[in-house]
């Protein structure tokens, strides 16, 4: 409220995820906060042409995406029929909650050179920090920079040290959430003091570059063990999508008798592209340590994910497990 009484009115925008989906909903009250207009779209599904018609339709200054699930059909419905929507009025395309990759950044702002892309480092139990792109600047993976609030933690709540290569867990203090309601063990676990600071730690694996920069791995429920070695499923899918046959993949660990875990990769090939398991992993070869590369690639059409972006873990690792009996 203190943009609006300040005579300050945050733009008109869409949340192109459902509010069920913390990335939509928080933008939508930080908008109706700020005496702005939030505009829904009426879809059970995603739909690329129907997004970018009610930009135009509706003069929409910020879209809200969830990662390259959504950017990617984005991205394709434009490189499709290039020229049919007026997108001036667009100003800044935000994101969290999935990886969005530099790839996909690069083929929006060249329909888009006129637009902020925002990637933000967030969680439900606390908002971290953004990283913006815009067109003429090098394109890469989103970078936030450990600060005063932002810090990333590893065993015995020492600071990792940056340049070290230590995998922490990021932490964030400020405005943390008293807890989880009536769940004191969780809340225990996620909502810590280290230091006499009160940070929320929801479990993101990260290590710190060595001009301080945090290099985010992913949740360590997602982390795959295999051999005793620990591959976080971002850094391979993020690989994988830069592969020009592929549109969208998800990186899985499978139970394997001898390591623990097997890592596997499931891919659904751009249309008019023919993917193959001996290409793809040419492709990984020499880009990936050795223990990180699937063992495996299983191709789908369609990953089937749910109109927030999300992926169903459990129904592709049992369609994995299906493939390779």
């Amino acid at each position: 409220m203190a943009a609006a009484r300040a005579g300050k009115r945050a733009g008109t925008a869409l949340p192109a995820c459902p509010l069920m989906h913390g990335t939509g909903l928080f933008i939508a009250l930080a908008t109706l906060a700020g005496g702005g207009t939030v505009v829904l779209v009426d879809r059970a599904h995603l739909d690329p042409a129907g997004i970018w018609q009610t930009v135009q339709d509706e003069a929409v200054e910020v879209l809200t995406i969830v990662g390259d699930a959504f950017a990617r059909p984005l991205l394709a419905a434009l490189d499709a029929e290039p020229g049919r929507w007026d997108l001036t009025s667009l100003r800044a395309i935000t994101s969290s909650g999935v990886t969005w990759s530099p790839d996909t950044k690069r083929g929006l702002l060249a329909h888009l050179p006129r637009v902020t892309l925002l990637d933000s480092l967030g969680a439900s139990e606390a908002m971290m920090t953004r990283s913006a792109t815009r067109a003429g600047s090098d394109i890469a993976p989103a970078r936030f920079a450990v600060n005063d609030r932002l810090k990333v933690f590893g065993e015995g709540d020492r600071e990792v040290i940056p340049g070290s290569g230590e995998v922490g867990l990021v932490a964030v203090g400020g405005r943390v959430p008293i807890g989880y309601y009536k769940d004191e063990a969780r809340s225990a676990t996620v909502f810590r003091t280290i230091g006499d600071v009160r940070y929320s730690i929801p479990g993101d694996y990260a290590t710190v570059e060595t001009d301080g920069t945090i290099r985010l791995l992913g949740r360590g429920s997602a982390c795959i063990n295999t051999g005793g070695e620990k591959v976080y499923p971002e850094e391979v899918e993020l690989l994988l999508r830069s592969h020009p046959g592929v549109f969208d993949c998800v990186v899985l660990g499978i139970p394997d008798e001898r390591f623990g875990e097997r890592v596997v990769a499931v891919v659904a090939p751009r249309p008019g592209h023919d993917l193959d398991e001996s290409g793809l992993e040419a492709f990984c070869r020499g880009r990936l340590a050795g223990y990180k590369r699937p063992r495996a690639f299983v191709l789908l059409d369609d990953l089937g994910r749910s109109a927030a972006g999300k992926a169903d873990y459990a129904r592709l690792r049992r369609l994995v497990l299906d493939r390779m009996a």
